[in-house]
């Protein structure tokens, strides 16, 4: 039997019983599994290595502090209760349309922050009340805006697994994005219409379920945040460059300078304080992460796992990329992306490497609806008052389903997608961006006629 095996045994043990038994944090139990594996592989307590592994993901955490601030803060402002309450307001007679303007714009949290959690909070509270005018019931509803807090998750501009996973493979965060559009938004699209349109009532949203708009008061000014973050994404990306590069957190830090400007008076202060308490649990998982991941290349076993994989037959490496990936996200979604997700990826060498990125991290954000966390599932069940959580997590089964199949699939035609989407982004932008508006278009009719049917009948 190879030596590495016995500290990653033991790391494993150290790990679960840690996690299940003592009922240690997430973030604390992987610090004691990283000792004990490097205990176990003969390298003493590695003080150097546990550091260097602290601050591995430093830049993904910086941008995940800077991210929950700016969302509280254009949260305080009453900028998502107004871009809510116009969105209701002026979708509530199409109730198809409205179905799919609510769940992108739950995803628009997760996209922003890179949270689940966050999109479940903010703007996925926001929509709870409508959804259930609408005719759904409290776990439907909990069930949907858990999954669009994970589709916005992993939906760009900010995916933190695929930054993990590029980051344990030296794969830069560059060109992930249309890959992850078309994971995600063809999937958003058929989750909320097949979970909630069979429940839609023939009727409009009850007015009295939007949420208060203050546009009145504050003008377009409430949404110089937003258009500040549009402008500089824009400018630093655009082609040609016209700016230097800024980076994620500098540009959440600066679109965050307009939020105090604009909409509600907030303690500041305040507001940002609370914002990096939101995000210290997530931040301390990624350290713990990165200690892991450190320990497992020292003591050799990140080689030994990759060994494992690479000798798999193909169907079965894939199979064990659906079961292992989600089911290993019911302790981290990030710990999924880094412990498996990078073996994964070097075991798939000769696909294309971003579109197998992408996938495998649409993957392991379905961890975050597997228990005993279940982060997503935990904090919809609470947004839409269901006190057992497992209620909630039933609704997300066939979903969670559908995106890990949605995942193989793109795996297994990487090179597809990559003519596609990669080597004509053009034309992969026209097909995604032209279906949906086909579909919206579709659904403006139908959603309409449904509606006026029900009110006859």
């Amino acid at each position: 039997m190879p030596p590495e095996v016995w500290p990653f045994l033991g790391m494993v043990a150290t790990f679960v019983v840690g996690v299940f038994a003592v009922r240690l944090p997430v973030a604390v139990a992987l610090l004691a599994a990283s000792v004990i594996g490097a205990l176990i592989g003969g390298h003493g307590l590695p003080v150097r290595h546990l550091v260097e592994g602290t601050v591995g993901f430093l830049d993904v955490m910086i941008i995940i502090a800077m991210a929950m601030v700016f969302m509280r803060l254009v949260q305080a402002s009453g900028m998502l209760d107004t871009v809510a309450h116009h969105m209701i307001k002026a979708f509530r007679e199409r109730p198809a349309v409205l179905l799919v303007a609510m769940m992108l714009f739950t995803m628009s949290a997760g996209m922003i922050t890179g949270s689940s959690t966050a999109a479940v909070l903010t703007t996925g509270a926001i929509v709870a009340p409508a959804f259930m005018t609408m005719g759904l019931s409290r776990e439907r509803t909990g069930g949907l805006i858990a999954v669009a807090g994970i589709l916005g998750m992993i939906a760009p501009p900010v995916n933190i697994p695929v930054m993990i996973i590029g980051a344990g493979v030296d794969m830069p965060y560059i060109g992930f994005e249309l890959p992850l559009l078309a994971l995600t938004l063809p999937m958003a699209v058929i989750v909320v219409l097949a979970v909630a349109w069979p429940s839609v009532r023939g009727r409009p949203v009850d007015l009295e379920a939007l949420p208060p708009s203050h546009h009145a008061k504050h003008g377009w000014l409430l949404y110089l945040p937003l258009v500040v973050l549009v402008v500089l994404v824009a400018l630093e990306r655009g082609l040609p460059k016209v700016m230097p590069p800024l980076g994620m957190p500098l540009t959440f830090a600066l679109a965050s300078v307009a939020a105090p400007l604009t909409g509600r008076r907030t303690n500041v202060l305040v507001t940002v304080r609370d914002a990096v308490k939101s995000a210290l649990p997530v931040l301390a998982i990624l350290a713990g992460v990165g200690m892991f991941l450190q320990v497992m290349t020292l003591t050799g076993v990140r080689g030994l796992v990759v060994s494992w994989l690479t000798g798999l037959p193909t169907g079965l490496l894939l199979l064990s990329i659906a079961l292992s990936m989600p089911l290993f996200g019911a302790v981290s979604a990030f710990g999924s992306a880094s412990i498996l997700g990078v073996p994964f990826i070097l075991a798939l060498l000769g696909r294309n490497e971003i579109v197998v990125g992408a996938a495998l991290s649409l993957m392991a954000g379905m961890g975050d609806l597997m228990p005993p966390t279940a982060l997503a599932g935990l904090f919809a069940a609470q947004v839409v008052k269901v006190q057992n959580y497992t209620r909630v997590l039933v609704q997300c089964l066939l979903p969670a389903a559908g995106i890990v199949a949605w995942g193989i699939f793109a795996i297994v035609t990487s090179r597809t997608w990559e003519q596609l989407l990669l080597r004509r982004p053009a034309l992969g932008m026209a097909i995604l961006f032209g279906g949906l508006a086909v579909v919206i278009v579709l659904l403006w009719f139908v959603g309409k006629g449904r509606l006026r049917n029900k009110e006859e009948g």
